[in-house]
């Protein structure tokens, strides 16, 4: 029943096919399909089967609307658990209950998930991007079970998490930032911002500290012959000078 063809029109996104796997990653890119088109609340609550201001007929063809587009975003072998579903909030439910678990199991991965964002810590060596690759890693995931995760809440723990190296941008950050309204993509532009300089930085010492090293090496090169050729030619004077002074002082002896 999955398919990528799109039954609401050519201007429309694709619609993310679930296979079984990444339901958190899936659940999130559908939330925020279904809303784009207004179905969320809808998908998320239902509706009441009441003739109200005459909302009744529209309401059942929105509902059948998002039906469509979750039922199209099932791949076949995973179809065959949504089939039976006649509303737009019970093939979510389906879903969501067999692949994500039911209440008991999102309370266990929830604090699991809490628990790796607060021991989360930037490791040696590692580049921003792929520290703040695993934070939103994790955030994703907790999102994913409707709980709300605030750019605060996350700005504030990178700033905690990172390794010395970024110190001065992380004062400069806290002293001259709000950080109730500075936002997790504007952190993510400082960082790479002042990682950049860090790196343009060290390229500039390894270049002046290799040409240190090859004018000393080149240096070297050049003295060496020459203080050897000195040194032989000296002893060489010197032994000269001793032969012929005790070979003259021998014969005159002799002569005596």
């Amino acid at each position: 029943m999955a398919s990528n063809g799109n039954a609401l029109g050519v201007a429309q996104p694709l619609i993310p096919v679930f296979k079984g796997e990444s339901y958190e990653f899936w659940s999130i890119c559908m939330k925020t399909l279904l809303r784009s088109q207004d179905l969320w609340d809808l998908v998320e609550r239902g509706f009441v089967d009441l003739d109200e201001e005459n909302r009744l007929q529209d309401n059942k063809k929105k509902d059948a609307k998002a039906l469509v587009i979750i039922q199209q975003a099932i791949h076949d072998s995973v179809f065959s658990w949504i089939a039976v579903a006649t509303t737009s909030k019970q093939g979510w439910s389906i879903v969501q209950k067999e692949f994500q678990g039911d209440s008991k199991v999102i309370v266990v991965r929830l604090q699991s998930l809490r628990r790796d964002f607060e021991n989360l810590m930037m490791k040696s060596g590692e580049s921003i991007a792929d520290f703040l690759s695993r934070a939103t890693t994790i955030v994703s995931q907790i999102r994913s079970y409707d709980e709300k995760v605030t750019d605060q809440t996350i700005v504030e723990k990178v700033l905690r998490s990172l390794t010395p190296k970024f110190d001065h941008v992380v004062t400069a950050i806290e002293e001259s930032k709000d950080l109730s309204s500075f936002s997790f993509d504007e952190l993510i532009g400082s960082l790479q911002a002042h990682e950049m300089r860090i790196n343009r930085s060290s390229e500039k010492n390894h270049e002046k500290s290799f040409q240190v090293k090859d004018t000393t090496t080149r240096t070297g090169e050049n003295n060496g012959p020459a203080s050897r050729g000195r040194g032989r030619g000296g002893f060489r004077s010197g032994r000269g000078r001793g032969r012929g002074y005790g070979r003259g002082r021998g014969r005159n002896n002799g002569h005596r």
